[in-house]
């Protein structure tokens, strides 16, 4: 049994498992196969799992991770379940390894590679086709135990009621199966801590046990497929050893030298990542990081494929986003992070804002925007378009800006609704939307973004088209000679051209205090002069402070925001802590009348103050007000902290032309561009549009080589692509409009390509035929039509 297992370690493709059980006589014999949760129609559960390999995986290393933590609370006789276990993971991290406050940014990289060796992530086989491996020292199972644990699909000893464990969702980590080759082969082996065996009644707690886990396909009129495991006589396959040669060696070749005594050990063959993330100390790291961005336990990384990945160590420590932040401030502009306390429908969340500089975010992360975590795993996420939406406007740092969401205490019932089981998506649920619409007034009123996104517009501007005559004159020519093309044009489409670059300047540096000593409402409201708000109205107060702007986000002793109405916890506002200002959005109740006024109380505490800041203000409920439309005035306002309503800008009595700038191949990396790429449109976030028209487009620059007329080309190049830009948006707009007025027709929903992308997209497509065609078209002669 003992060489059986260790062949099947070894072997390296689903072929060879194959093989190997062959001879043993286990493969084609269906009595040997017993089926996973004891349930014929168990695909029905597993196959709902993870949409995505790294997200599947990430449920496995959790897994490694509690049974550490739960190893450490047996050995000490600690009941999980009890009073006296540790009532969070942070605590568990600290009480069982000495961590400070449970986080790994408190303990140094030597620290954390030491404490990583708890916990093993290899990669062998080849580079083509990879087989991955996660290996702990935890509390292990024994054989016995194993078909109610690792082969179960809702675990009989569950975690329901273990605080200090992640995995509640008793799916065991299922999701790895289908991205597991053909068959789905996985490969389990464990044995049981000896001194938690020592203190239990099991006759095979001094065994090995040992399965492998296939999927067999639909017949015999099963709809279904069914996932199986390894049981010959529905027993474990079993053997007693006092270790085994399980974890890799120093060298890069070393795959299975080091022993291990007792734990678990699980072996995805030819696991389906491969293209995604190709040295696993680099781009599997990074992406892991990101998935576990507060990791409770750090993870020792092993790159054991052949041939040897060269350049770099063949090993790393995965210590979870949060670090990599921690020891990268040179990659995140000066500020951030910033800190946000959120309360939505009475949930109450902590968001971090970060802004990585141009071309430092592909270190961090790919199209996430937002992620929303638990535990310090991400649970969901919204992606990087959620920055360009009408109501944020923050396209120029769209690719850079990376908020963080923490949801501990989000409550369980609404914890259920948000988070599908699988853990890797959110649910289209009411609480979502209002969290998403919280979130769009934190990011669209955050002045230091604000002030960013002037200033990468202003870089971008650098070479700005000063001269618009020339589009202009094309324009009005193509519309008198086309009626249609005029009032498809002309009707509805709006793109002013605001070029405001007051507050790009950095201005001296904020510099805060990490505990503050002011903390006070900038005007005051009482009851005889209160605030008015209409009552479909959102409400704005100031508070000024010398605290940092991470101070209610922290790591490390964090501060406190209760705002109380009518002494009863307030259940929907955002604050926005930056650069010595804290803004206060909440919404009037909806259990309010007209004439109403409201007696609120805030409080500011941490750890140093003896008597926390605090303070009344009052609101009276005013009657409804009209929602203006940016068409509505002729006079545009500018955003001040007292009024964020949005800008008013007069409405053009006919087309107006954006801002274009010509960007050179020096700018690529910072505007996302390349060789083929030839326009990128960007919402400037002030009502109108920024046209970006790459002129070193390699099909502009081979058509220049063959003509003396270069100017002449350039500018059939760069007006062309602006003319098809202002094309799409005039199109998406208009259906826009005639989809919120009941149109069957829904433009860019989450699970569509955004109207820039489209943009940028189609220009690329278009940009090597589009000289040659108006060219060959234009001399066209009437007799060949």
């Amino acid at each position: 049994m003992k060489e059986l297992c260790l062949k099947l370690v070894k072997a390296e493709t689903e072929n060879e498992v194959i093989s190997i059980l062959k001879k043993a006589r286990y493969w084609d014999d269906p009595d040997n196969w017993k089926n996973i949760g004891q349930n014929e129609n168990n695909f029905s559960v597993i196959g709902n799992q993870q949409s995505k390999p790294e997200a599947a995986l990430v449920e496995k290393l959790v897994n490694s991770i509690d049974a550490v933590l739960m190893a450490e609370a047996e050995i000490r006789k600690i009941n999980p379940e009890g009073p006296d276990s540790p009532q969070s993971i942070p605590e568990a991290v600290e009480l069982f390894f000495k961590v400070p406050n449970g986080k790994l940014t408190k303990i140094s990289p030597l620290t954390r590679t030491e404490l990583a060796n708890k916990i093993a992530l290899v990669a062998t086989g080849t580079r083509k086709n990879p087989c991955y491996a996660i290996i702990d020292s935890g509390e292990g199972q024994t054989p016995n135990k194993m078909p109610n644990t690792f082969l179960s699909i809702f675990e009989k000893s569950n975690k329901m009621r273990i605080p200090f464990v992640q995995g509640k969702f008793k799916m065991g980590g299922t999701g790895v199966f289908r991205f597991c080759g053909h068959h789905n082969l996985q490969l389990v082996i464990s044995k049981r801590h000896p001194k938690i065996a020592e203190q239990e009644i099991d006759e095979s707690k001094k065994k090995w046990g040992f399965t492998i886990i296939r999927r067999f396909n639909p017949k015999d009129g099963v709809r279904s497929s069914v996932y199986r495991y390894l049981a010959p006589k529905d027993k474990i396959l079993s053997f007693e050893s006092d270790q085994l040669p399980l974890l890799p060696g120093k060298e890069a070749t070393d795959a299975y030298n080091e022993p291990l005594e007792w734990g678990s050990y699980i072996k995805l063959y030819e696991y389906q990542m491969t293209g995604l993330y190709t040295q696993i100390i680099l781009d599997l790291n990074n992406r892991l990081a990101l998935l576990l961005p507060s990791l409770a336990l750090p993870i020792r990384l092993y790159e054991r494929r052949t041939p040897p990945f060269g350049g770099k160590s063949p090993e790393a420590t995965l210590s979870g986003l949060m670090v990599r932040l921690e020891e990268n401030p040179d990659h995140i502009e000066r500020g951030f992070p910033s800190s946000h306390t959120m309360v939505v429908d009475g949930q109450n969340m902590k968001a971090s804002v970060y802004v990585f500089k141009p071309g430092k975010e592909i270190h961090f992360k790919k199209d996430e925007g937002i992620i929303f975590t638990i535990n310090g795993q991400t649970h969901g996420f919204l992606d990087k378009r959620f920055f360009t939406r009408e109501k944020i406007g923050m396209g120029y740092l769209k690719d850079s800006i990376l908020v963080i969401v923490d949801c501990n205490d989000i409550e369980g019932r609404a914890r259920e609704d948000l988070f599908m089981n699988s853990r890797d998506r959110l649910s289209d649920v009411d609480l979502r939307y209002a969290i998403e619409k919280a979130l769009e007034t934190i990011i669209k009123d955050h002045q230091g973004l604000k002030s960013l996104r002037e200033q990468r517009k202003r870089e971008a501007f650098e070479n700005k088209v000063k001269d618009d005559k020339p589009l202009e004159e094309v324009i009005n020519k193509m519309l008198k000679r086309s009626p249609v093309l005029s009032k498809l044009f002309v009707e509805g489409l709006r793109l002013p051209s605001p070029f405001n670059f007051s507050g790009a300047s950095e201005g001296e540096e904020f510099k805060g205090k990490d505990f503050p000593e002011m903390f006070e409402i900038s005007k005051e409201f009482g009851s005889e002069n209160p605030k008015d708000c209409p009552i479909n109205r959102r409400f704005y107060m100031h508070f000024i402070t010398d605290a940092k702007n991470d101070y209610f986000n922290r790591d490390n002793d964090p501060g406190e925001f209760t705002l109380l109405l009518n002494d009863e916890i307030f259940e929907n506002f955002s604050l926005n802590l930056w650069n010595g200002t804290a803004n206060l959005i909440a919404s009037i109740p909806s259990e309010c009348h007209i004439g109403d006024k409201l007696d609120f109380k805030w409080i500011v505490s941490d750890r140093t103050q003896f008597e926390p800041f605090n303070g009344t203000f009052y609101v009276k409920v005013k009657e409804p007000e009209e929602k203006k439309s940016i068409h509505d005035t002729d006079k545009k306002k500018t955003h001040t902290p007292s009024d964020k309503n949005g800008d008013d800008v007069k409405k053009p009595s006919k087309l107006s032309l954006p801002d274009i700038s010509e960007i050179r191949w020096d700018k690529w990396d910072t505007f996302k561009l390349s060789e083929e790429s030839a326009l990128k449109v960007i919402d400037n976030g002030e009502a109108g549009m920024d046209f970006l028209v790459n002129m070193d487009n390699k099909y502009l620059l081979t058509e220049i080589k063959n003509t003396k007329k270069i100017e002449q080309l350039e500018m059939r190049y760069k007006y062309g692509m602006v003319i098809i830009g202002l094309a799409f948006l005039n199109y998406n707009q208009k259906h826009a409009k005639a989809s919120s007025n009941g149109s069957s027709e829904k433009i860019d929903s989450d699970n569509e390509i955004d109207i820039f992308s489209k943009i940028e997209y189609s220009t690329k497509v278009i940009a090597p035929f589009f000289l040659p065609m108006i060219q060959e078209l234009g001399v066209i002669e009437e007799t060949q039509a």
